[in-house]
């Protein structure tokens, strides 16, 4: 395992998965407390239709992805306020609309376009030095958020409250759904679209049954979202097997071993 980490590839595939790990795993919180599981994996759905039409134009797909999916966040919030629509049906709608432009895009294309389906999968021994470099700069973009925090854990726990203090809690909405939605994106890469829900709620969903408070939530799901990535991308090589699902496999195993924890305690 030493010898395979002098690698490049296996180098930059262990840089990307701990700070996706991060990324997932902070944002998987206000997910998880929430109720918006289906947020992650109607965002990453969303981003399809950005990557397909990058694929199309010859252009870098998650460069398009990211204002695609950024645009649908947004959307995804307005709906919601704006229309009287559940989150869940206003997330379906977008879901759909992307997936279906993005199958549009692909079939317009008249060469093979295997590149869609490492996005679709993911490919983290793939991962470039300028996907890293997005990564990591969307890595110290959630660092300047950290002042955001406060005010989401208290829209998440009692926003009546918080409209009543005055908290713009609509505009909270639109900050927190575009920061996932960047998240997301930068997810896709190394664990592909349908991977990717199950890597920003599954941390978060432990760290729920080993903790008291919502702070302490916050570092465990974090610390979890890094290990599990770390340890899936060191058991995927030793067992051969594809990356991306060892990655949720063994964040999977963590969740049962807490629940079975928690229900000892």
């Amino acid at each position: 395992m030493l010898e395979a980490m002098t690698l490049p590839f296996m180098q930059r595939a262990l840089i990307a998965g701990a700070l996706v790990g991060f990324l997932a795993s902070y944002y998987g919180v206000f997910v998880t407390q929430r109720g918006l599981a289906f947020m992650g994996e109607g965002l990453a759905h969303a981003a399809f239709g950005g990557i397909a039409l990058g694929i199309l134009l010859g252009a870098n797909p998650l460069y398009l992805a990211l204002p695609w999916t950024v645009l649908a966040a947004g959307g995804i919030v307005w709906v919601q306020h704006r229309g009287q629509v559940r989150g869940d049906s206003a997330i379906g709608i977008f879901f759909a609309v992307s997936m279906s432009l993005g199958i549009l895009f692909l079939s317009m294309k008249r060469t093979y376009a295997g590149d869609a389906f490492s996005y679709l999968f993911g490919s983290i021994l793939s991962v470039s030095q300028a996907d890293l470099w997005m990564t990591a700069g969307v890595v110290v973009l959630s660092l300047f958020t950290w002042p955001l925090w406060g005010l989401w854990a208290y829209a998440t726990f009692d926003r009546e409250l918080a409209q009543a203090d005055r908290l713009r809690v609509a505009l909270l909405d639109y900050a927190l759904s575009i920061c996932i939605a960047i998240a997301v994106v930068a997810a896709v890469k190394v664990v592909g679209i349908v991977l990717v829900a199950a890597f920003m709620v599954i941390p978060a969903a432990t760290a729920r049954l080993l903790t008291r408070s919502f702070a302490a939530m916050t570092v465990c799901s974090v610390f979890l979202g890094v290990g599990g990535a770390v340890a899936g991308l060191f058991f995927s090589y030793v067992r051969d097997m594809p990356t991306g699902p060892a990655m949720v496999l063994v964040q999977a195993a963590c969740f049962f071993a807490a629940l079975l924890f928690a229900r000892a305690r």
